[in-house]
């Protein structure tokens, strides 16, 4: 017969058998001195367990951590259960050792060992007991970067030298360094091939160093066509290396014009003037770019300006330049101008570039004069750009510019040949004070050497490009140098205002004359969906002459990229 069990005893006893199979279990650590066990008690280790299982790892954990920081022959001497819910480990620590004095053996670089800080004269590692994992883990990584990822570290042949010292041998498993076997392209699939060989200077078979690999596509974010979406990442299997890279196509052709109106002197009636400029890159998926520029001013002057620029020709590491310039100054002469340079991208920041540059001038008037008459001129020159950019910032993408050339060659008119040598310098910086407040400032020169000179074969600044509060082009020169200023203030990341303080320095031997230039005014930037728009109000005067209003230029500029 069974017995009836009331409902509520078995209640009572479902509730006592789950409180008697939920108990915690507890650890107690001793060491084998109330010394040694204030040590282990310092270490702040887990007492408290929901099951055995984690109480034995925690056990284990412990002897691990006290072999780190130098008690290399600590031992567990007992693990013992006292009663239902406690265990007791008991511990030896013995001597605790303060450093470790390893030898290499040649097998690892010696300038990996000297980025751990701990390499002695005697090129031995001696490092602090509870620096040795970190350190080896670092000397590893580094031997990963420069080609062995799957490299381990061990130290071998442990012995005591005295009682806070010990000395031990380094080794290092054998394994071969990878090679980069493939390349993929994530994104931008027809990003030009000798940008990647070339420009980034990344291709198969090279020793693969993952640190290596990201700071070389960091360099993308310098192109104008593309960016980088994400870092490089790379497949490892057992034979093989691939290397992944993210890459997007970016907006890079660029058309920029202005309107400039001002009052002629002379008639007292407001004369316009104006420029566009149009710049094509990479839309042949090449690294290609044309730029053409066509500008006619209130002085009856026309240019027209058309570049050609092809990087990496036959994926060489040289990349070819061509230039036609013609420029007409109302009916008194025009001079075409070609040129071609050889160019080599050292890196991403600088080129240097070698080329030819040759002049045609005609003499349009009807009477001869001995300011302006036919000649043509060759010249040889060497050309070095370096271009910081601060892709950050899309109102002012380039943070630094320095452009510097030098020519030589000879000038021929009515039989009469000369040697000329030419200097030009183009460089401007933005210092960044804070996220709103920047200071730009500009420098360009340009100095023509020359026994004699012509009208027609001087150079030419003025404008806004130049020394703002002048008209285009209507200053000539053999020798010029213009400062260029500007204090910005962002009202946010998309409008700008501006201060225009402008000087320059001017001779002209023909006219012997020497002067000072001067423009100030002011101006903002406001960048919107159709492009980058920029007005600027500037007043023009020489060393001795008052402002006038009646002076003043304003320049409207709208830069649309697409």
């Amino acid at each position: 017969m069974f017995r009836k069990i009331s409902p509520i005893l078995l209640l009572l006893y479902l509730l006592w058998s789950t409180e008697m199979f939920a108990q915690n279990l507890y650890l107690t650590s001793v060491g084998s001195s109330e010394k040694e066990t204030k040590t282990i008690d310092s270490l702040g280790y887990q007492n408290t367990f929901t099951n055995y299982i984690d109480l034995e790892t925690e056990v284990n954990l412990l002897k691990k951590r006290l072999t780190t920081i130098g008690y290399i022959e600590s031992q567990l001497l007992s693990f013992n259960k006292q009663n239902d819910t406690t265990y007791l480990a008991a511990f030896s620590l013995k001597n605790k050792y303060e450093s470790i004095i390893i030898e290499h053996n040649g097998l690892v670089d010696i300038s990996i060992l000297k980025l751990s800080g701990y390499l002695n004269k005697n090129n031995q590692l001696v490092i602090p007991i509870d620096h040795v994992e970190s350190t080896l883990q670092s000397i590893n990584s580094e031997i990963a970067n420069r080609g062995n990822p799957f490299s381990t570290l061990i130290v071998n042949d442990i012995k005591a030298i005295d009682s806070k010292t010990l000395s031990g041998s380094l080794s290092v498993s054998e394994s071969k360094s990878r090679t980069i076997d493939k390349l993929v392209l994530k994104g931008y699939e027809k990003f030009p091939e000798s940008f990647i060989k070339r420009y980034l200077k990344i291709k198969t078979g090279q020793t693969f160093s993952l640190n290596t690999v990201k700071e070389k596509t960091a360099s993308l974010n310098d192109l104008v066509f593309a960016n980088q979406i994400k870092d490089p990442e790379v497949l490892f299997t057992r034979d093989s290396t691939i290397l992944y890279m993210y890459i997007e196509k970016a907006r890079s052709n660029t058309f920029d014009g202005f309107l400039g109106f001002g009052t002629n002197e002379a008639t007292n009636k407001i004369e316009f003037d104006g420029y566009l400029d149009l710049k094509l890159t990479n839309n042949l998926n090449y690294g290609e770019s044309l730029k053409l520029l066509y500008k006619s001013d209130e002085n009856d002057q026309q240019t027209f300006d058309l570049k050609l620029g092809a990087p990496y020709i036959f994926n060489s590491p040289v990349g070819i330049d061509l230039n036609l310039n013609i420029f007409k100054r109302d009916s008194s002469f025009v001079t075409v101008t070609q040129a071609a340079k050889l160019n080599y991208q050292i890196n991403s920041k600088h080129v240097i570039s070698a080329g030819i540059n040759s002049v045609n001038s005609t003499d349009l008037l009807d009477m001869p004069s001995a300011l302006i008459t036919d000649y043509s001129s060759n010249q040889y020159f060497l050309n070095y750009t370096y271009t910081k950019r601060q892709n950050y910032d899309l109102l002012f993408p380039i943070n630094f510019l320095f452009d510097i050339t030098t020519g030589l060659g000879n000038r021929s008119y009515e039989n009469i040949d000369e040697q000329q040598s030419n200097f030009y310098m183009n460089t401007f910086k933005i210092f960044n004070l804070n996220d709103k407040n920047s200071v730009y400032g500009k420098i360009s020169a340009n100095y023509l050497v020359s026994d004699t000179y012509l009208e027609n074969e001087l150079p030419r600044f003025g404008g806004i490009n130049s020394i703002r509060g002048f008209e285009e082009n209507s200053l000539i020169g053999n020798i010029y140098g213009v400062l260029n200023t500007e204090y910005r203030y962002k009202l946010n990341n998309s409008i700008y205002v501006h201060s225009v303080i402008d000087a320059a320095y001017f001779e002209n031997q023909i006219a012997n004359q020497k002067g000072k230039l001067f423009g100030f005014g002011f101006g903002f930037g406001l960048l919107t969906k159709a492009g980058l728009f920029r007005f600027n109000y500037t007043s023009g005067k020489t060393e001795n002459q008052k402002f006038r209003l009646s002076d003043s230029k304003i320049h409207l500029s709208l830069t649309t990229t697409f």
